[in-house]
């Protein structure tokens, strides 16, 4: 309970908290569409960076078990997704692979998140966490693939894409670019060449981070009248699978041998689902795929409930597993 409300506490908490009190009062409060751009640039950027930096002084050999662990959610978590919106949900294929592709991927504010109560809770994460990240970005190919591949079974003509279109797709995604580009960053530079630009991309990175949350509760409120067309099932459905995979992703992180911050950080990209990139790449792939379903299911069901809820509950869980 006490780290439940330390973290509706937090600032970036709170920040989301005041942007959706504000759209609930219709407010005039809003971010211009560049200014948004280049936060969420900033951020994603910034982190990599850092990420980067770190893993150029990391070994193989502590890297590659909490890879291969990544690896098996990236495939897992967009085919279990993609089974259970068919079966339970009786979503057709392009809506269900909507919904896998969204769930499959990260969510960059969540991964922050994540960091930030980790480290709040003397608890900081392995410094190559970014990696995963980018390993996880590639659950959208997963999803994409069994889209076309049920769409080809059942002889349906809307399986007019490649799989070389979706993978340059993926590529050409900012949060890949932004990703993998600040990691080759971070590893060539080191310690010495990130200490004239530690200013901008360490010490000013908070407090951009409650700016970016301040949005992001802006735009969960206006998804909330929503709900009601979502229906119990999805609703239902949009809190259940971060819960499982959230557990999921800390067993396994625990198992490849993560610390306590590295497998609840694991955990919370495991449970995070994507709604900015992936939303991209499913329009273009599977355009019939209904936007209604998988953002609101996403961006106004997940991505609360993981930031007021979820990631205490995973860090709560972490720990009791590195006590046990």
């Amino acid at each position: 309970m006490e780290m439940l409300i330390n973290n509706l506490l937090s600032p970036i908490v709170l920040a989301f908290f005041i942007g959706a009190i504000a759209t609930l009062l219709k407010s005039d409060l809003e971010f211009p569409e560049p200014v948004l751009n280049a936060i969420s640039i900033y951020l994603v950027f910034s982190i990599a960076i850092k990420g980067g930096v770190e893993l150029s002084s990391s070994h193989f050999l502590h890297i590659w078990k909490p890879s291969l662990a990544t690896l098996s959610l990236t495939l897992l978590i967009p085919a279990a997704v993609f089974y259970l919106a068919r079966r339970l949900l009786k979503l057709n294929i392009e809506d269900a692979a909507g919904l896998a592709a969204l769930y499959g991927s990260v969510s960059s504010v969540t991964f922050l998140a994540a960091m930030t109560l980790a480290n709040r809770q003397m608890t900081p994460p392995e410094p190559f966490m970014p990696v995963m990240v980018s390993i996880m970005e590639w659950g959208i190919l997963v999803a994409l693939f069994l889209a076309r591949w049920s769409l080809q079974t059942e002889k349906k003509t809307t399986a007019d894409f490649s799989i070389k279109d979706i993978i340059l797709e993926t590529l050409r995604g900012r949060s890949v670019i932004l990703m993998l580009g600040g990691l080759t960053i971070g590893y060539l530079i080191g310690e010495e060449g990130m200490a004239p630009i530690k200013i901008v991309y360490e010490d000013a990175f908070r407090g951009i981070l409650v700016l970016y949350l301040l949005e992001m509760g802006m735009v969960a409120a206006r998804q909330i009248s929503a709900f009601v067309q979502l229906g119990i099932k999805i609703i239902a459905f949009a809190i259940f699978l971060p819960i499982l995979h959230g557990l999921l992703g800390v067993s396994i992180g625990t198992w490849a041998g993560l610390s306590l911050g590295g497998s609840f950080v694991l955990g919370a990209i495991a449970a995070s689902a994507s709604y900015i990139d992936a939303p991209a790449a499913v329009r273009h792939a599977l355009p019939s795929a209904n936007p209604s379903i998988y953002l609101n299911a996403s961006l106004g069901i997940t991505f609360p409930f993981n930031l007021l809820i979820g990631l205490p509950l995973y860090y709560k869980f972490a720990a009791w597993l590195h006590q046990s």
